[in-house]
């Protein structure tokens, strides 16, 4: 269980950099922020089925979101970063249509759904910039649609870290060098494939010097390499630990 609920100021804070607003308009978006004391690795922030009432801001660390069908079985839908807002597809059904829980220590700002519309409706830069994000929301899913309707392991792997370089560069931070926090499992989950597939796929990609693995972090050393995949290569490899 989080500790209480407090009013958090964004003057000082790594949210400002998520919103183009005047020092004026940040001051008014945080009085109306609240920040939880940090959830550890496993902790939900919200779940499935929760009534929706706020969208989340990621300060720190990683998230996942997962579904959970009929059947019991559990489908990863999206990872999230430092600067990337969760819960937004609650809106609609005024409940949030999937769990959403902290890979590691994850810091995040909730933002009451009702008092930021009353606050947008004030400052028509904080409605556009929110319109945006839930724009680029669609986007990300549609693209995703598109990686999962590729029919190689190397295309599906090569196009989601092409995706997430692009997602870390328009958030600020280096899209050739970064961090998958996330286990070989959940990518595999996200992608469709196999454990040991997105390993092999790794190392294959890493022997053709594409990328570079070391434990977790991941470089990317050739971008035309990555986007243009040849993916009827059958390389025999062994798999790259990743967790």
């Amino acid at each position: 269980m989080n500790a209480p609920m407090s009013i958090q100021s964004c003057g000082n804070c790594g949210l400002s950099s998520m919103w183009a607003l005047t020092q004026l308009e940040m001051n008014r978006l945080g009085g109306i922020i609240k920040k939880s004391s940090p959830y550890q690795r496993g902790e939900s922030i919200f779940r499935q089925g929760d009534a929706f009432s706020s969208i989340y801001a990621v300060r720190a660390g990683m998230v996942k979101t997962t579904v959970v069908n009929a059947n019991g079985a559990e489908q990863i839908t999206g990872f999230y970063f430092p600067g990337e807002l969760l819960g937004l597809n609650g809106l609609h059904e005024k409940a949030y249509l999937g769990t959403a829980m902290a890979l590691e220590t994850v810091s995040v700002c909730e933002i009451p759904f009702a008092k930021l519309d009353e606050l947008s409706a004030m400052l028509p830069e904080l409605r556009r910039q929110l319109m945006c994000r839930m724009s680029q929301e669609i986007a990300d899913e549609q693209n995703m649609m598109l990686v999962l309707a590729k029919t190689s392991a190397e295309e599906k792997l090569g196009s989601f870290l092409l995706r997430l370089s692009h997602r870390f560069k328009r958030l600020g931070f280096s899209d050739t060098q970064f961090r998958l926090t996330m286990l070989r499992v959940d990518i595999g989950n996200y992608l469709g494939l196999a454990v040991e597939t997105v390993s092999r796929t790794l190392t294959k990609l890493q022997q053709r010097s594409v990328i570079k693995v070391e434990g977790k972090e991941v470089t990317i050393l050739d971008i035309a390499g990555l986007t243009f995949l040849n993916s009827n290569g059958e390389q025999s490899a062994k798999p790259i630990a990743l967790d």
